[in-house]
């Protein structure tokens, strides 16, 4: 169904669209490619809210060269009317013979009727090339259109044997530096950084992007059920936090100090009076937080796997051995192997003289009867 040709322009298609990996959020990273006789006579890619999309800027640079071509995007043309008019009307405008696109927007405000305007307007319109990889682009804005909840993608660091501070507690710096600032790309990219109350005690860290280029700084979630953060803490001096509790009625001063701070707080209990993890992932997704970076302590990571939360781990191994000491997850140990957290290698790689590795989250067990 599709030539080489056809995966080499929308694989094009693709890296112009990783061009927006940092400054896209909410929107979805989108590139395009218009080709024609053989000759890509236009491209562009999407670089932030309220600016153009990948095709309209595609068809300024393709020009009148526009009739007649086949038009390479990585995500489905929009159908609707938002802070910017629908490409689907532009297409047509321009009146391009094929469309190939790689996956249907997730958006249930085009799904799929952005491709049908299209061929109702009689261009050619294919839909799957490299979809896997057009997917895992956009992963993020995927998890919020289908089930109203960003990715949350956990990041540790840890010696061979799993160990992530000393028994003391100290833990700078336990990976290299090439795997710290390979960590802050991966802050870089995401819509907001996350932590938990213990690491803001134990550590006072700024969860800023440092030491890479970026036009913006994510924002910054704090669960902190009983409002325990000191507002003088180095999170709260860089940017605004959401801070996410669990009190019914906060202390009037705590918060007036916090919110002095120039944080927003939100009461989310669950029913052991505890914060409501699911229901602060829905918050963060009615927010428009596509991808979420979690850097958290072992309490706080165990509690977001054991909620079914953590789509995926971020896993930094230093080729060290420290021996006894603060490990990864705070877990109860499992009776059986069929009680374990199911996961999938997504891929390895040697950073430094670390290794980074990626996995998906398959399967959370049941809680114990």
């Amino acid at each position: 169904m599709y030539s080489d040709d056809d995966r080499a322009l929308m694989g094009r298609a693709l890296a112009l669209a990783r061009k927006g990996m940092y400054t896209t959020t909410p929107n979805p990273r989108v590139g395009c490619v218009i080709e024609k006789d053989g000759q890509v006579v236009g491209e562009g890619w999407h670089r932030q809210t309220g600016e153009p999309h990948a095709e309209l800027l595609a068809l300024a640079q393709a020009g009148d060269k526009a009739k007649g071509a086949t038009v390479y995007v990585t995500l489905e043309p929009c159908s609707h009317q938002g802070r910017t008019p629908p490409c689907t009307d532009i297409l047509t405008e321009a009146q391009v013979a094929r469309v190939i696109t790689a996956m249907e927007d997730p958006n249930p405000l085009v799904n799929g009727q952005g491709l049908e305007r299209l061929r109702a307007a009689g261009i050619d319109v294919r839909c799957g090339l490299m979809e896997q990889e057009a997917a895992e682009l956009n992963v993020g804005f995927v998890s919020r259109m289908t089930r109203g909840r960003p990715w949350m993608r956990m990041k540790l660091a840890a010696s061979l044997d799993g160990i992530t501070a000393l028994p003391d507690g100290r833990s700078k710096w336990i990976t290299s530096e090439e795997a710290r600032a390979d960590g802050h790309l991966w802050r870089a990219r995401t819509c907001a950084i996350l932590t938990g109350i213990g690491t803001v005690k134990a550590d006072n860290p700024r969860m800023t992007v440092r030491g890479v280029r970026t036009t913006r700084q994510p924002a910054k979630v704090l669960i902190d059920s009983r409002l325990e953060a000191n507002p003088a803490a180095e999170l709260f001096r860089h940017g605004k936090v959401i801070v996410i509790h669990a009190l019914q009625e906060a202390d009037a001063d705590r918060s007036a100090r916090l919110r002095d701070a120039g944080c927003e707080l939100v009461s989310l209990p669950n029913a052991s009076g505890k914060v409501d993890l699911a229901a602060a992932l829905r918050e963060l997704g009615r927010r428009e937080f596509n991808e979420i970076h979690v850097e958290a302590g072992p309490k706080l990571n165990a509690s977001l796997v054991s909620a079914g939360c953590v789509d995926e781990l971020l896993l930094y191994l230093a080729p060290a051995l420290l021996g006894d000491g603060g490990r990864l997850f705070d877990l109860p140990a499992v009776a059986a192997l069929e009680k374990r957290f199911r996961l999938s290698w997504l891929d390895m790689e040697r950073v430094g003289e670390d290794l980074r590795l990626r996995a998906r989250v398959l399967d959370v067990p049941p809680p114990a009867a």
